[in-house]
Parts: structure tokens; C-alpha cells; sequence
């Protein structure tokens, strides 16, 4: 396991010296991840929980480290002493991996001494960040494949090697079934995929022995890329022509794959030419710049492809390369044990904070088992499901309902206690499985792509009294 402590911006150490040398780096503090509201997204799919629990149970200062800080000539002796001996002992709250997850509500919570807590900001938001971004950006092309088979090809064109690895995992968390990835595949279990390029085409003195080389390396598994020249001239019909020679010898083909070109038209017509050559389940597979809306629009067009390789738009997150998500003090606690709750004013009223300790609920309608809306409340707050729920605006107060007959779940547990990890490693089956039927309690209002409606997040009235009075309060200069 990599040492990630000294992954962290500069401004984290310095500040834990501050802390250290007024004597503020043992106190209790809390803080929380979230992000914030971006016309692009209209929902997210929580990930990379999973590597940042690795992370905080790894955190260790190693001699290397202390000689590198020592290098750089600002760090006192006995701050750097300190930190050789220090490990994460604090409490982590998060949502499940593949939660269905909106802005401003907490989706990981650390509750430890303050020069911990201060000093694992950046390392995990660049961890949760990431993989939350591509598992949402995974889920809303695979909505947009209707349940086809949606394949990670992305890989060469992720920013850099880790990207692609931890790319490839959140991918599959958003419900991508395979990943051409080897060594994702080895580390985390998935299914791997893929067959040729275009250069083992050229390799051969024509297209038709290209194929035939391929159909003997791979008699059960052949699925051939059939736009090297033309794909309906020389492609398809070299294609039909070996799939009879392997029906032949006793075994099926498994398809064809388009790379380039009209994909509506070309699937298409490929879909009849492997019709009325009898070979009616070879798939057709499709490939090159893809994402949803693309997918959407070929679904649109009445386009015969079967499974989709999505490569660039997918690992990258083309449309939105950074999901936005900050890490905020919420909480302080003097030498009594009384919370002191922190808040961040300013301007742009969506950047002010919500303080205090939290707990994140999900109120479901139970006539309808779909989620109402999602209500932050203060950490020691229980909801009663016997009576009525006020919900409202946290900002637009007048807009409020009252809900009846739902129940209310808790979208967070203990991740880390104490410093040691809570719970066991699942699969990235299960942990995709989940996902799909969270967001299938979810209207389709809500998840579309286009225009969806906007998801309540709500304040509790305690916590909402607690913000109101907090901006009142400093909002004077007090």
C-alpha cells in the first residue's frame, strides 16, 4: 500500500503548526465534504469511499517524509516530532458507495482532532472527487443506454495512470458492466473486455485474413472490428464470410464492432446484412467518442447496436472535468465536550455553510417506496415517522409541504471509529446492484438529462434556526 500522507497541499501542514504551537491541534473538530450545485448535475453517485478509508488507516508520517518537510525550512523540531508519531484516530461518517447522492448535503463527515481532520482535506476530496464524478457520469450513460451493455474503454485517454485505474471502479460503481482495463479488472474483480484494433487489420495482407487469423485465435470470442476500410463493402461482408467458416467448424461468432462513421446508418444496414446471412444474434457493438447524449440520439435514430464501448467522454467527464467538491469546517469542541457549531459566510448565499454536527436522512413516500426529498437535520435529532414532516426551502422558506405515511432513512453510517476501519469490503457487483435500485427510487423527473426537476434538500427547523441566527449574528461583524 503507497504511503499518501504527504499528498496534501502545503497550506495544510502550515496551518497544523499553527495549531500546534497555539494548542489547538488536539481539539475535537468536524468537518464535512459536499458540493455544490452545477447546471450539469442533476444528481451524483457517491465513490471512492472505499480508497479514502485506505488512505486514513495508512496516514503515517515515514522518515523520508520527515526529512522532506525538514528540508524545506519552515516546520519547528518539535512540530516535526509530533507528526512522526502521529496516526488518524478520528470518526469517519459517509454514505454507502453508489448512494444517490445531491448538493450541499455531507456526504462524509471526519470528526477528529483538529490537525488530522485539517490535514486529510485535500487527499480526500481529490479520492472522492474523482470517483464520484465518473461513477455519475457512468450512470447517466448507461440510463441513457437502456440497459445495453456499456463497456470503460477509456483507459489511453485518462489523466494519467491512476485516473484510468480508479476511473475504471468508479465506472463500474455507476453501472458500466465491463472495462477494457486489465489491471482494474485484476484489482477489483470486474469483468474485462475488448478484441482488436484497427493495427491488426493493417497487419495482415488483406481484411479478409485479418479476420480469419483472429477467428482461429479466438473461435468462441470473435467479435470483429469492421471499419478498418469499408465498412459495408469489405468490413461486414468479410466479417459474414468468416462467421460461416467458424459456423462451419462448429462454432458461433459474437459479433461486429463499428469504430467510426454514420453509426445509425451503418448499424443498420450491418444488422440486415447479418440478418439475412442467418447470423440474427451476432451482436453489434459500437465504439469512438461516445457519451449520452450521442448514445441518446442513436437510440432516437432507431440505430442497431447492442453494446457500447465509451472511452474519452467517460473517463474524463468531458462535459464536466470537476465535480466541485469542498471540505468545510462545521463544528468545534471546547474542553467540556459542548459543540462550538462554525459557519462560512458570503455573498453568494449558496456558499454559505450549514453548521453544526450533522445527520443526513432520505424521507421516502411509503405508498410509493420513491424518495420525497433528502432533510439535513442537527446530529442528535431523531425523526419521528408517526406524524407529520414539515419540509421546506432552506432559502425560499414559503415553498414547504407536509408529508404523511413516509419513512425516513439514514444515508450515513460509521465508516471509521476510532481511527480502525468499521466495516468489510464488498464487491463491485453489490456495490452496483445498490446503486441501481437506489436510483430506481427515484421519479424519472429527477434523473433525466434533460431539464429534470430540482431534488429537495432540506434543513431541519432546528438546524435551519441554528444557520439563520449564525448569519444574523456574524453577518454584523459580532
Amino acid at each position: 500500500m503507497r504511503n499518501l500522507t504527504l499528498l496534501t497541499d502545503l497550506y495544510e501542514l502550515t496551518m497544523g503548526q499553527g495549531y500546534f504551537k497555539e494548542g489547538k491541534h488536539e481539539q475535537p473538530a468536524v468537518f464535512d465534504v459536499f458540493f455544490r450545485p452545477n447546471r450539469l448535475i442533476t444528481y451524483s453517485v457517491a465513490a471512492g469511499m472505499e480508497q479514502a478509508a485506505e488512505y486514513l488507516k495508512n496516514l503515517h508520517f515515514d522518515e523520508s517524509d520527515i526529512a522532506y518537510l525538514r528540508s524545506l525550512g519552515i516546520f519547528t523540531e518539535d512540530f516535526l516530532a509530533y507528526l512522526k508519531d502521529m496516526r488518524f484516530t478520528g470518526d469517519v461518517y459517509a454514505v454507502r458507495e453508489g448512494e444517490i447522492v445531491f448538493p450541499y448535503e455531507p456526504i462524509l463527515t471526519v470528526k477528529a482532532p483538529m490537525i488530522q481532520a485539517q490535514l486529510v482535506e485535500t487527499a480526500l476530496l481529490t479520492i472522492i472527487n474523482h470517483q464520484t464524478l465518473i461513477a455519475s457520469k457512468a450512470s447517466k450513460i448507461c440510463a441513457a443506454a437502456q440497459g445495453d451493455l456499456v463497456m470503460e474503454f477509456g483507459l489511453r485517454r485518462a489523466q494519467g495512470a491512476d485516473a484510468g485505474v480508479y476511473g475504471a471502479r468508479a465506472a463500474v460503481i455507476g453501472g458500466c458492466g465491463s472495462t477494457s482495463n486489465v489491471y482494474a479488472g485484476k484489482l477489483f474483480g470486474v469483468p474485462v473486455s475488448g478484441t482488436m484494433a484497427h493495427s491488426w487489420v493493417m497487419n495482415f495482407p488483406s481484411e479478409l485474413d485479418a479476420f480469419r487469423a483472429y477467428a482461429e485465435s479466438f473461435p468462441d470470442g470473435c467479435l470483429l472490428l469492421v471499419d478498418t476500410y469499408d465498412t459495408l463493402r469489405s468490413g461486414v461482408p468479410n466479417a459474414i464470410r468468416v462467421f460461416q467458416e467458424l459456423r462451419a467448424s462448429g462454432h458461433e461468432p459474437k459479433g461486429i464492432r463499428l469504430d467510426s462513421g454514420d453509426l445509425a446508418y451503418l448499424s443498420k444496414e450491418a444488422r440486415k446484412m447479418l440478418d439475412r446471412a442467418g447470423f440474427e444474434k451476432a451482436i453489434i457493438c459500437a465504439s469512438g467518442d461516445l457519451d449520452e447524449y450521442l448514445i441518446r440520439s442513436l437510440k432516437e435514430q432507431g440505430a442497431k447496436i447492442d453494446s457500447w464501448g465509451v472511452g474519452t467522454k467517460l473517463i474524463t467527464s468531458a462535459d464536466l472535468p470537476a465535480l466541485g467538491g469542498v471540505y468545510k469546517l462545521a463544528a468545534v469542541y471546547d474542553g467540556e465536550g459542548n459543540e462550538i457549531p462554525k459557519i462560512k459566510l458570503s455573498n453568494t448565499t449558496e456558499k454559505i455553510t450549514n453548521p453544526s454536527f450533522k445527520e443526513v436522512y432520505r424521507i421516502y413516500d411509503r405508498a410509493t417506496d420513491k424518495a420525497i426529498a433528502d432533510y439535513i437535520t442537527r446530529f442528535d435529532e431523531e425523526i419521528d415517522e408517526s406524524k407529520p414532516l414539515l419540509l421546506f426551502h432552506p432559502v425560499d422558506t414559503w415553498k414547504r409541504m407536509t408529508v404523511t405515511n413516509f419513512r425516513a432513512r439514514k444515508l450515513r453510517s460509521l465508516l471509521i471509529k476510532g481511527g480502525e476501519r468499521t466495516y468489510d469490503t464488498l464487491p463491485l457487483s453489490t456495490i452496483q446492484a445498490y446503486c441501481a435500485e437506489e436510483k430506481g427510487r427515484f421519479w424519472e423527473e429527477y434523473t433525466r438529462q434533460d431539464m429534470p426537476h430540482i431534488y429537495k434538500v432540506d434543513l431541519s427547523p432546528a438546524l435551519y434556526e441554528l444557520k439563520r441566527s449564525m448569519v444574523e449574528k456574524y453577518g454584523k461583524g459580532e
